[in-house]
């Protein structure tokens, strides 16, 4: 369910970025701000299961801001 979730999430990023560049870093933003939160207190385990945890996290960290710059870039190679 979760993984759906950042799945949408990322698709409507890469849709927003397309149609209003600008105001699509925003929403990137409140998404990073999310992953990045579950991502601190999921490290704060002890050990390697810290960094087992908190990986999800920035994984979908990473594909967010992917998303958002393809759409961007898509747009700027735009002819309009």
């Amino acid at each position: 369910m979760v993984i759906g979730g950042v799945i949408a999430f990322c698709i409507l990023l890469l849709v927003l970025a397309f149609l209003l560049p600008r105001l699509s870093r925003y929403p990137e933003r409140g998404g990073e701000k999310v992953a990045g939160t579950g991502a601190r207190g999921a490290s704060k385990a002890p050990g390697k299961l810290g960094e087992w945890l908190a990986k999800p996290f920035r994984t979908s960290s990473r594909a967010m801001s992917k998303s958002a710059a393809t759409g961007r870039r898509g747009r700027s190679k735009m002819p309009f």
